[in-house]
């Protein structure tokens, strides 16, 4: 004990427990569970914020709309069209929505009676070079009244006027109206011949194949409204040469009966216009000759009764009157007046001779 210290010693540490290692794992999978669920939760949450979202459409306000649910449109009579806003529909395949823009135009091209051409040529303006014969299983034509063959095509531009005919009547409307397009071009052709269609004519054909379209979409009752039919015919490509001389000699022969028009115009109105100045003058000369008429007619009238109250010496005093004014310029006159037994008078007048001329001596007598 001396000088000796002694260190307590420590208590003995109790060995540990064993580990559960069942516990743990069945925490982690709750934990792993928990966090699964949750974010099972977010996306299911947002699952339904997108359906409900995506179920919402806007049409526009030169757009009508209708819902098909289950192929039946939804709503009866004008409930069918939706109007412009945002609407509601049940997700497809139970709701189908169509939109269908009633104040946009629409377009429908025709093109059997075409020959083949590629878009980049369209878009260039450029043709195929000619062929020697037409390929029937690529180049479209019609056939005129005459029996030739022509290329004519169409571009349809219409609205649609009755939405839910347009789309619940028809499988593909659109196919229907070129349909009936390509018929009204084809039909037409047939009833002209091939230079009414392409020179003569063209205003009258186009008319005519507007017609025939506007009977057919009524007959079938397509439920569109007709806005314009722009359409374009040319000649066969092997007859273009031939096709080019004949429209020179159509314009030379337009011009040259455009010129004998105008002739014909200018020789009349010039005809017309010294017929006028002749009618004019002539009822001008006898508006004047009625006039000194009736003016003499009038005095006449007037020296009635002085001729009533002394015949002859009215008579005197008229001849003198009239031989006043024929001999205005005669120095001398004469009236010989009319004998009582009513034979003439004799008027003889003593006209003296030459008189005589001085003798000279150069010269010899002069003979009376």
């Amino acid at each position: 004990m001396n000088g000796e210290h002694h260190h307590p010693h420590p208590a003995p540490v109790p060995p540990p427990s064993p580990v559960n290692t069942e516990d743990t794992g069945a925490q982690a999978l709750a934990e792993a569970l928990r966090s699964s669920f949750g974010l099972v939760k977010i996306v299911m949450v947002f699952l339904v914020v997108v359906f409900l979202v995506s179920n919402f459409f806007i049409v526009g306000p030169t757009e009508r709309a209708l819902i098909l649910r289950l192929g039946e449109p939804l709503g009866t009579g004008d409930k069918v069209l939706l109007g412009p806003g945002l609407h509601f529909a049940l997700p497809y395949p139970i709701d189908v929505v169509k939109k269908i823009p009633i104040s946009e135009i629409q377009r429908v091209d025709s093109t059997v009676g075409w020959y083949a051409t590629t878009p980049e040529q369209e878009r260039a303006g450029t043709e195929p070079p000619p062929a020697t014969s037409l390929h029937p299983a690529v180049d479209g034509y019609a056939l005129s009244a005459d029996g030739n063959i022509v290329h004519t095509r169409a571009a349809l531009f219409y609205r649609i006027q009755d939405p839910v005919r347009f789309i619940l009547d028809f499988a593909n409307a659109t196919n229907a109206l070129q349909h009936a397009l390509d018929n009204a071009l084809i039909s037409t052709a047939a009833r002209f011949t091939v230079d009414a269609i392409l020179t003569r004519d063209i205003a009258a054909f186009k008319d005519a194949v507007r017609r025939r379209l506007t009977e057919q979409v009524e007959v079938q009752r397509l439920g569109v409204s007709i806005e314009q039919c722009d359409i374009e015919s040319r000649p066969p490509r092997i007859l273009k040469d031939a096709f080019n001389l004949v429209l020179q000699s159509e314009v030379e022969r337009s011009k040259k009966l455009n010129e004998a028009r105008t002739f014909e115009n200018q020789v009349l109105s010039r005809a017309g216009a010294d017929a006028s100045s002749r009618v004019n003058l002539a009822q001008s000369e006898r508006a004047r000759q009625v006039q000194a008429v009736a003016a003499e007619a009038r005095s006449f009238k007037d020296l009635l009764p002085e001729y009533q109250r002394n015949p002859d010496l009215f008579v005197q005093q008229r001849l003198i009157e009239v031989i006043a004014r024929v001999m205005t310029n005669a120095q001398e006159k004469a009236y010989l007046d009319g004998r009582p037994d009513g034979r003439s008078r004799e008027l003889r007048l003593l006209l003296n001779r030459e008189p005589l001329k001085a003798r000279t001596d150069a010269s010899p007598p002069t003979k009376p």
